[in-house]
């Protein structure tokens, strides 16, 4: 019973969200106990995140520093972990992959709340009190794609997957800290904060669901869910631009932009686990969305973005709605 309080702690139940220093104090009791290796790592990790942020008090290997990061639910130091253990992994400070099982589910703040998608508040790119829901939106998006990356980084330590797969899933990480930084900025601007509407948690149930295959994690995050932004985001950077809203169009482009590099990220590496398997990629990846991914994906697609991506028709048509491609 103890322990499954204490690893409550580490996988984002409201018990994280206690003060610093009440947490810590907690922590040190319990490192003092007989437990569980992994357990006792994450928690020590817990009040590294508590405390200073500097590069000092980074954990020897990436998956750790990755497992720092998911424990940690401050947007803020989530943001500027990831930078710190960036540089870091890049200047060889952190020298090794290493292996530190991640937990379930990230760290959080206490809010916001999370509702099921068809109760989410109306989001609208025109002016009025949809725009500050609009944003913080794509702030709560920003902010799991955050810790998917890490998430990523340390899961599949297993996999022998060689340094350039850590280097993509690092940099992925980066774009999406400043991202959520940049969104935060222009939700501040309009007078909200991060937490002050609701949010649904569907990235992070899609991360739950394929948490056991690094194949399915890359078919369904990088490979449908940010391909998906590709399609999307183009009509709704028209839209900002005809409303003037120049600003959001501008931090929506460098966004999309960062996307494209992303879902090429997704398609390389499921490229290779799919050579491992000795089957084509394309196969793969329709495998894995039939699984994982029901009713098929949804045109119109953007096929020069995914083409830049690396990620060609013979992909996704197949595997295309059947009632939009006649409609189309």
């Amino acid at each position: 019973m103890l322990l499954s309080v204490f690893q409550r702690i580490v996988c984002g139940d409201r018990i994280a969200m206690a003060c610093c220093s009440a947490k810590r104090a907690i922590i040190a009791f319990v490192l003092d106990l007989p437990c569980d290796p992994c357990l006792q790592k994450r928690l020590s990790m817990s009040v590294v995140a508590c405390t200073d942020l500097s590069e000092q008090h980074l954990p020897a290997t990436l998956a750790e520093a990755a497992v720092l990061v998911l424990t940690t639910s401050s947007p803020a130091d989530k943001c500027a972990l990831t930078k710190l253990i960036a540089d870091a992994w890049a200047a060889g400070r952190i020298a090794g992959v290493g292996c530190c099982p991640p937990p379930d589910r990230p760290a959080r703040p206490e809010h916001p709340q999370l509702l099921p998608p068809k109760d989410m508040p109306k989001r609208s790119t025109g002016p009025g009190k949809g725009r500050p829901a609009l944003i913080h939106a794509l702030c709560h998006i920003e902010l799991n794609a955050v810790d998917l990356a890490w998430d990523i980084v340390a899961r599949f330590t297993d996999q022998d997957l060689p340094r350039a797969f850590y280097d993509d899933w690092v940099q992925v990480a980066v774009d999406e800290a400043l991202h959520y930084q940049m969104l935060e900025q222009m939700l501040i601007g309009l007078g909200e904060h991060y937490g002050a509407f609701p949010a649904h948690d569907g990235l992070w149930q899609a991360a739950e669901q394929t948490a056991h295959s690094l194949s399915a994690r890359l078919a369904i995050v990088p490979c449908t869910h940010e391909a998906r932004g590709l399609d999307t985001t183009p009509p709704t950077l028209a839209r900002l631009q005809a409303q003037g809203e120049q600003a959001m169009a501008d931090a929506l482009q460098i966004i999309y932009r960062d996307e494209i590099t992303h879902v090429a990220a997704g398609v390389r590496w499921l490229t290779l686990v799919a050579e491992r398997q000795g089957t084509d990629p394309a196969a793969l990846f329709a495998t894995e969305l039939g699984r994982h991914y029901k009713g098929g994906l949804k045109p119109p697609f953007n096929d020069a973005a995914r083409a830049e991506a690396g990620m060609t028709p013979a992909w996704y048509m197949p595997v295309a709605r059947m009632d939009e491609k006649m409609a189309g």
